[in-house]
């Protein structure tokens, strides 16, 4: 065998994992983080890969026979873009609307600036927030400029940053084969650090610790400054202080980053080496920063001190520091990702930063119909503070936005997927043309069922990803202390990987040992006879140590990633123990590794010259989006993924589900308001996507830890004019019932009837369907009149499983609850057959635990669940 994993039959024939599986991958497909080498943007696109159109709405083709001419660089432009690219001067905030074709001005910006000779490809610095974007704009400007642009700087902002200290790293006192912690790390090592210091972890929760941690880095907050800002008798700031400074501690020991420290640090380098940021500042003449508007405070000094626009200075030799051109592109109603510290100050305040700034609104969208973007226009322009801007295109109307409302979360996802289906039959839409989008990712379980029992498949992105597998985590913990041994947090992970009969009395007498000596752990490991550990525990500790060195013997003498990895699998036993075992589970873990083998293998021909330690790097830095699967011409799969995910990302068939007020918005957010503001850009965000066809759905109630809860529209649905709006379903059956009656009348199949509408304040008000004129304070039935006051529509109980409805809404909840013991067996309309094993509250509280056998046991609130007694 050429490897340790040819008993699979080869690696292009794995067993395909099972349907939904977070690293599956469409045929051709590249594995995530890992960019083939002469791969034609074009080809990336598929089913919503991210790539952004041109003027005419047209994607790249591939190279050019020869240079392009200034002229031919903005032909085809529209009078904005042409401007864009062909500015000179003081910086240029290019603000970007979504689908406006902001790539294809960053690109030819790029290869104007080299065609008219005013900058060398090596002055260029251009920064993105995924891997992917990085290299489809390296390959789209590769392609107008040819080999030139691999001299470019074209990556995210930590990729550039790891490069920069890479070469730097002698002045922080770091090995050039550093580590990267990602989150799980630096998690696990707030864990050790926490239990060092012997703190009880329901009071200081290592996990709060680390957010905290990250929090701080992202502001670029130290140990010191932090502890200066104490007020005294906090004890949970005082403990985190000290868990900050053992941590940084820590992580210097093991010449190790985490991944907010590659920020921080590279701000660090800049403004404590001046002629470490001179050089930088005299090489970089042009830096262009995508996606401005997702920057956070760390990002945006980086920025000031790479470009130096708006700063004085003095070089080493007395001249004046030059400043570089700065060119950011953005759009603030597409900022979402507060949550990670990033800071709409930013993109709003730039021209305050930058006085002699210039702007340039980008408008015209070449994505979506008119309809889909007069829809996102009237959501995001009720936010307060934004730059106005209207999209519009010229490519028509399109057709209708389609709105349906289900009874359940159940309901819901069956007409997804049903349309979904129908949609194939009738307009040929295949299953990579189509995303389905929701608010978190708790409600991609019963999309997942539906689409099962369909036969349609698809693939859920964002969830437990790849490179957060335990057997893959293990494999690259591996390689970490393969090319560091200082490297404690993965040394650590893997004393006992595969079990070598060392435990936590083992690893902690070791940790004792390096601590006392002022060595890292991987060094007492190496010193392991200086310890006095017992018999057993040594030996296990020496095979340990021998492996390690024996692995990082092969590294010195010219091994591949690919070649250390089989290597350390198979001498650590790692692999043999999971062929051995009969836990299906196993076997797939098997595949996985076999896949992560092929990882390495492709980044080896990818980069011929390529370590370990920039393997490493590459798999430190993959995002969610680079797990999108590309379109090999085939059918692809359906897209599952939240709503943040989508960012970047278009596909001609959207799906946003969950639209209720309480899910999307998230219910977190509807007593801020300016959680409500970023609420309100997730919503435009998620409409945005959508280029031909768009569907919105909600559901009446939706089940949440077994309770189902009434859901009132979510405000966002008011907001959109009703003209583009094509209501499939506008009401539950339960709203129609209801309005019924209130003597409204019964609308044929529960259509066209009353919806519910907020006021400018966000407070419900009455809406009308067809047989009522707005205006209208209620209506006259056979049950008399119905006044449209608090709790009329069916909109309370979020989270609390209670309804606000009318008393005689109640009273019938009431009276239909079943009367049920413990050990009774019952039936349910979606989980079959049960058995009642405990019961609580009473009345129209009523709640029943009933264990349905393979469908888990259910909590249940019996006066809406579909439960009937045997």
């Amino acid at each position: 065998m050429n490897n340790l994993f040819d008993g699979l039959a080869g690696l292009s024939s794995l067993t395909a994992p099972a349907s939904g599986s977070t690293h599956d991958r469409a045929a051709g497909a590249v594995l995530p983080g890992i960019v083939p080498a002469n791969r034609d943007a074009a080809a990336a696109r598929g089913g919503g890969t991210g790539a952004e159109p041109d003027a005419r709405g047209e994607r790249p083709g591939g190279a050019r026979r020869g240079r392009p001419s200034p002229d031919d660089l903005v032909a085809g432009l529209n009078p904005q873009q042409r401007e864009a690219v062909e500015h000179r001067g003081g910086p240029l905030l290019i603000v970007a609307g979504a689908g406006s074709g902001k790539t294809r001005v960053l690109t030819n910006r790029i290869a104007h600036l080299l065609a008219t000779g005013e900058a060398r490809p090596g002055e260029i610095l251009a920064i993105t927030f995924t891997n992917k974007a990085a290299a489809e704009m390296r390959e789209r400007v590769e392609a107008l400029v040819g080999p030139a642009a691999r001299m470019m700087w074209v990556s995210t902002f930590h990729s550039a940053c790891v490069r920069i200290l890479r070469r730097e790293h002698a002045a922080l006192g770091l090995r050039s084969s550093f580590s990267i912690y990602d989150a799980a790390d630096s998690q696990r090592l707030m864990q050790l650090v926490c239990r060092e210091m012997d703190l009880d972890p329901k009071k200081f929760n290592p996990k709060a610790f680390s957010r905290k941690v990250s929090d701080l880095k992202n502001e670029l907050i130290g140990p010191r400054e932090f502890a200066a800002t104490i007020a005294d008798g906090n004890a949970f700031d005082s403990a985190l202080a000290q868990a900050f400074e053992r941590y940084q501690a820590r992580l210097a020991q093991a010449s190790a980053l985490d991944f907010d420290d590659l920020i921080a640090q590279t701000v660090r380098l800049l403004r404590e080496f001046p002629d470490i940021k001179e050089s930088y500042r005299r090489r970089f003449r042009h830096v262009l920063v995508d996606e401005y508007q997702d920057t956070n405070h760390a990002q945006y000094v980086l920025v000031r001190e790479l470009a130096g626009v708006e700063t004085e200075g003095w070089d080493t030799r007395g001249a004046v520091l030059p400043t570089g051109q700065l060119t950011v592109v953005g759009d603030a109603d597409q900022s979402i990702y507060a949550f990670r510290g990033a800071t709409i100050r930013n993109i709003l305040e730039f021209e305050e930063d930058y006085p002699n700034a210039r702007t340039i609104l980008l408008e015209q969208n070449y994505r979506s119909t008119q309809n889909i973007l007069t829809a996102a226009n009237a959501v995001i322009a009720r936010n307060a503070g934004r730059r106005a801007k209207n999209l519009w295109t010229a490519e028509g109307a399109g057709p209708s936005i389609v709105g349906y409302v289900a009874d359940s979360d159940h309901d819901e996802s069956t007409f997804v997927v049903e349309e979904i289906d129908r949609l194939g039959d009738s307009d040929g839409v295949k299953p990579g043309d189509v995303a389905v989008f929701y608010r978190t990712n708790a409600q991609s379980r019963s999309l997942e069922e539906r689409l099962v029992r369909a036969g349609i498949p698809y693939k859920v992105v964002g969830g437990t990803r790849f490179y957060e597998r335990r057997e893959i985590k293990d494999a690259i913990a591996y390689l970490h202390a393969v090319a560091n041994p200082d490297d404690a947090v993965n040394v650590r992970r893997i004393l006992n990987v595969p079990k070598r009969g060392l435990g936590e009395r083992t690893e902690g007498t070791l940790a004792w040992f390096a601590e006392r000596e002022r060595i890292s752990f991987g060094a007492a490991v190496e010193r392991y006879a200086e310890v006095g550990l017992p018999p057993r525990a040594e030996k296990g500790v020496a095979g340990f140590a021998e492996l390690m060195a024996g692995l990082r013997a092969m590294l010195e003498g010219g091994a591949s990633a690919a070649e250390v990895l089989d290597a350390a699998l198979d001498r650590s036993g790692y692999l043999a123990e999971l062929r051995a075992s009969d836990d299906p589970q196993d076997a797939s873990r098997v595949e996985n590794l076999a896949e992560l083998h092929a990882v390495a293998e492709e980044f080896a021909q990818a980069t011929p010259d390529g370590t370990l330690a920039d393997f490493l790097e590459r798999v430190s830095l993959v995002a969610d989006a680079d797990q999108i699967p590309l379109d090999d011409g085939g059918q692809g799969v359906v897209t599952l993924m939240t709503v943040h995910t989508a960012k970047g990302l278009e596909f001609p068939v959207v799906f946003v589900t969950g639209l209720e007020d309480g899910t999307f918005p998230h219910m977190r957010s509807l007593a801020d308001p300016d959680q409500l503001a970023e609420e309100r850009r997730l919503a435009y965000v998620a409409l945005t996507r959508a280029r031909q066809r768009l569907y919105l759905t909600r559901a009446a109630v939706r089940t949440s830890f077994g309770v189902p809860n009434q859901m009132p529209a979510s405000r966002f649905i008011d907001d959109i004019p009703p003209e583009v709006l094509e209501w499939r379903r506008e009401e539950s059956a339960t709203e129609a019932m209801r309005r019924g009656w209130a003597g409204d009348g019964y609308g044929s199949g529960g259509y066209g009837g009353y919806r519910s509408r907020r006021d400018d304040d966000g407070d419900f008000a009455p809406a009308y369907g067809s047989g009522a004129r707005r205006g209208e304070r209620g209506s006259t039935g056979p049950r008399g009149p119905r006044s449209f006051g608090d709790g009329a529509p069916a909109s309370g109980g979020l989270g609390t499983g209670t309804s606000r409805g009318s008393a005689a809404t109640r009273s019938t909840a009431s009276a239909d609850v079943p009367s049920l013991a413990v050990g009774d067996r019952v039936t349910h309309d979606s989980y079959g057959l049960g058995t009642v094993v405990s019961l609580e509250g009473a009345g129209s509280s009523s709640v029943a635990k009933v264990d349905f056998g393979s469908a888990g046991v259910k909590r249940l609130l019996l006066r809406y669940a579909p439960v009937t007694k045997l």
